[in-house]
């Protein structure tokens, strides 16, 4: 004789209120999560934007102090030549090019090492002190033709000060980053 156990009639599985709990947590977490994220991918955004200028002033610097000669960095829209000396928009994107005779123009024979193209998004990068499209380092690695700290402000859109930053290149060379509310960055 076998043994036999007698099945239940009660189904198992979740019923509609646990469901609905359920979903209602889900969503939730996702109301939570989403402005978190949001802030990340800008903060991801700004700080490539900001820190690509940085590099590429880096960049200059030591090449013309390893070179000997004229390195500039300068606004342009087409990746071959500077939009000009009085330029003050650099979201458009910027050239790093060997400038041998320092007049801040690529000129036949002058080289350009790296290229910037234009942001992709709706972010303005502007310079706000020192009114200057183009930034050239001599061989002592010192900025060339500044009237004083020049001062370059990534805003991020949308537009708030949290997310502002600025690149300054001081008059001995210095290049730094800073936020919002720093000395000259607004």
């Amino acid at each position: 004789m076998t043994n036999r156990t007698a099945i239940s009639g009660r189904m198992q599985g979740f019923t509609i209120i646990q469901l609905m709990v359920a979903l209602t947590i889900v969503a939730v977490l996702t109301g939570l999560a989403i402005p978190s994220y949001r802030y990340v991918t800008n903060g991801s955004r700004i700080s490539g934007e900001i820190n690509n200028l940085l590099g590429d002033l880096q960049y200059a610097r030591y090449q013309a102090i390893k070179q000997g000669q004229p390195i500039t960095v300068c606004a342009s829209s087409n990746g071959t030549s500077c939009l000009g000396s009085t330029a003050t928009t650099w979201n458009t994107g910027w050239i790093v090019f060997n400038d041998a005779n320092g007049n801040a123009t690529v000129d036949p024979g002058e080289a350009v090492t790296r290229v910037q193209q234009a942001f992709s998004g709706t972010d303005t990068l502007t310079t706000v002190t020192g009114g200057v499209g183009a930034v050239t380092f001599n061989r002592e690695g010192f900025p060339v033709g500044l009237a004083g700290v020049v001062t370059v402000a990534l805003y991020a859109t949308p537009v708030n000060n949290q997310s502002t930053r600025c690149v300054q290149i001081g008059l001995n060379g210095q290049i730094m980053t800073e936020t919002y509310g720093v000395n000259s960055c607004t």
